[in-house]
């Protein structure tokens, strides 16, 4: 296996959860164990320790894992990989789990001609990233960030929760313009600003200038913005650099087929790096997915597993802010119900197929986001009047079957808790009825929360309530 990320070290386990006897060489370009990329931002913010992050994957040591040494060229013909230390291996079956980079955009002195950046601009994608932009960030004031997606933002929050004024340029007129419409982006802005976070909006950098121990962003109308540093969040691109070479059939990214296998039936891809369908998707859901058929098909446990992808649900929550979009959430026109609340940093926003939800946008404080999430997850049937979605509260009429409760003891056993990798509540009762008696036990038992963390206060709650149930008996 090429690639020791996420995406890759979820594949360690469940191959061998399949198959115990086989042998697996993984190889990591990166120096570091897998680590959860998606709290990088609490790094950058000092909230979480480097070592927290790092993966635990139960099978992980039943596989020869070499950190440090990339792959650098692949013989098809031969079943060969050649790696970076000079090392030549042979396999039966290859998986590329190479993920993706940083997008570096082609702005005057962004990039010097050796590829290098300048002395305080960091990308911000892998562990060393972070800790190049937390040196700078020591005794710094002030921070620029590149780039108002999910990426961005995240690592503005880090930066402003170390107590730097951070300014967010993004180039087009709303944030998170794939996910967000211009109504949410506008509350989301607001909301950034309580946290110390600047935005910048149709702000289009042209060039990047030192300026005596700062650095300057130069946009287009003119304007030049100064910082302490300049963090690069402008996207991830698929990492095909190996593939290309190979010989396989690459677009945006590896493509591969519903088996997740490439144009060599003998060569998978998974996670970022990979293209199904014409998407690639970059988040962690479908990435796990991927890895739990590439592991049926290549121990053959279930040789004919197909990868079927699902709409995506985007989480960005974190103190001050909690959002979620899902499915057609930028459409302007069709069925929609919305909500707005500027003051209280709230924005909800429906759209429906066929009384279905198709997309929605939740932001802020909303008793029912995961209420929403599942009702878009499951195709369940919205309730008589849909604003009780948006305004934290059914109107009229029964609660529709199926719907999640804020009581556990409500909520369906088949209620999906962990978006990542999909546990419900029954597989959190189930691992109760095990022995597991703390968080740490439900993380371990189920591994609901190790993905993007958002539902972490869900986990404790349903602990909670069957703590409270067993003293009850008691």
């Amino acid at each position: 296996m090429v690639g020791h990320g996420m995406s890759g070290a979820r594949l360690v386990s469940e191959l061998h959860a399949r198959d115990p006897e086989l042998d697996l060489t993984v190889l990591g370009a990166e120096p570091h164990p897998a680590y959860n990329r998606i709290l990088l931002s609490a790094v950058v913010a000092g909230t979480v320790a480097e070592a927290d992050i790092t993966l635990v994957e139960p099978a992980a040591h039943r596989a020869s894992t070499r950190l440090g040494t990339a792959v650098v060229d692949l013989d098809r013909a031969a079943r060969t990989v050649w790696t970076s230390d000079g090392g030549r291996l042979r396999y039966d079956r290859l998986v590329l789990a190479t993920g993706g980079r940083a997008v570096l955009p082609e702005i005057k002195g962004l990039v010097g001609d050796d590829g290098s950046l300048p002395d305080r601009v960091a990308p911000f994608r892998t562990l060393d990233d972070c800790r190049r932009i937390t040196a700078l960030a020591s005794g710094a004031r002030t921070a620029l960030v590149l780039g108002g997606g999910l990426l961005g933002l995240e690592a503005a929050r880090g930066l402003a929760r170390r107590g730097l004024a951070v300014t967010v340029l993004h180039a087009v007129g709303h944030l998170m313009d794939r996910q967000l419409d211009a109504a949410a982006s506008a509350v989301l802005v607001d909301s950034l600003a309580s946290l110390g976070v600047r935005v910048e909006l149709d702000a289009c950098t042209v060039a990047v200038a030192p300026d005596v121990g700062r650095v300057e962003a130069v946009l287009a109308d003119g304007r030049r913005l100064a910082g302490d540093l300049l963090v690069v969040a402008c996207g991830i691109r698929p990492e095909t650099d190996l593939a290309v070479r190979a010989g396989l059939a690459v677009e945006r990214g590896v493509v591969v087929d519903d088996r997740m296998r490439t144009s060599d039936p003998r060569v998978f891809a998974i996670g970022d790096c990979a293209e199904h369908a014409g998407r690639v998707t970059g988040l962690l859901a479908p990435a796990w997915a991927q890895a739990r058929v590439a592991a049926d098909v290549i121990t053959a446990a279930r040789p004919l597993a197909r990868y079927r992808p699902t709409a995506p649900v985007t989480r960005l929550k974190a103190a001050g802010i909690d959002l979620a979009a899902m499915g057609d959430s930028t459409r302007t026109g069709g069925d929609q119900v919305t909500y707005a609340d500027p003051a209280r940093g709230t924005y909800a926003k429906l759209v429906v197929r066929d009384n279905r939800l198709s997309g929605a946008i939740m932001i802020g404080d909303n008793p029912t986001v995961g209420t929403v999430i599942q009702m878009f997850d499951r195709g369940t049937p919205l309730p008589p009047d849909p604003r009780a979605l948006l305004l934290g509260r059914w109107i009229g009429g029964p609660v529709p079957v199926g719907a999640p409760q804020a009581s556990p003891s409500l909520m369906p056993d088949a209620a999906v808790v962990c978006q990542c990798n999909t546990v419900t509540k029954k597989d959190l009762v189930g691992c109760w009825r095990g022995g597991a008696r703390t968080v740490g036990d439900l993380v371990a038992g189920t591994r609901a929360s190790t993905g993007c963390g958002s539902c972490r206060d869900t986990v404790e709650g349903i602990l909670g309530w069957l703590r409270g149930a067993e003293e009850d008996v008691a």
